[in-house]
């Protein structure tokens, strides 16, 4: 099947959440969201390393809405349920449909950080790759050093299968670091 046929919904819920695809005209909330959070986000994004403006935040979401409509990259934006208030981003990554595999990452607002928002969007956007998407396997690799975001994959129950040593570079120093990689399977 051609990946691009594959249907299904671009909307999710959670208990306090409203997950969906980006749209035009949310650059701007995507880019107060970052700013507020840059300082929490550098040490562990890659793309946190210059400030965007509203225009290349919006550009970026427009971008990121034609890959979710081709099936190459399925980039979700975290709302507060029923409202225009961004929490944070997630969304499957490194898709294979072959399989089907995919990776979750995600960043949280820093505002709504520690209040549980990144576990229940993992939680239901694995639940949405199992279901709805026929997933196989779904992964979260994170920096070892990222206690925080690794804490986020054990609470949503997902397995630590591998320490890959050396298995990338710092983004903002160049030296090697270590990834982990964790993983629920069907």
């Amino acid at each position: 099947m051609d990946d691009i046929l594959r249907d299904f919904p671009n909307t999710l819920e959670t208990e306090r959440l409203t997950i969906r695809c980006p749209q035009p005209g949310d650059g701007p909330e995507l880019n107060a969201a970052a700013i507020e959070s840059w300082d929490d986000l550098r040490p562990w994004m890659p793309w946190a390393v210059q400030v965007p403006t509203v225009e290349q935040s919006e550009a970026l979401l427009r971008r990121a809405q034609v890959r979710f409509l081709a099936r190459e990259e399925l980039w979700l934006l975290l709302f507060l349920r029923g409202t225009q208030t961004l929490v944070g981003s997630s969304g499957l990554h490194r898709i294979d449909w072959s399989v089907p595999r995919f990776e979750i990452g995600y960043w949280v607002r820093s505002c709504y950080a520690r209040q549980g928002y990144i576990t229940e969007a993992t939680v239901g956007i694995a639940g949405f790759a199992f279901d709805v998407l026929g997933a196989r396997r779904v992964e979260i690799r994170c920096d070892a050093r990222n206690e925080r975001s690794a804490a986020v994959a054990r609470r949503a129950g997902f397995t630590l299968e591998a320490t890959i040593r050396h298995g990338s570079r710092d983004h903002l120093t160049g030296d090697l670091r270590d990834d982990l990689i964790f993983a629920q399977i069907r």
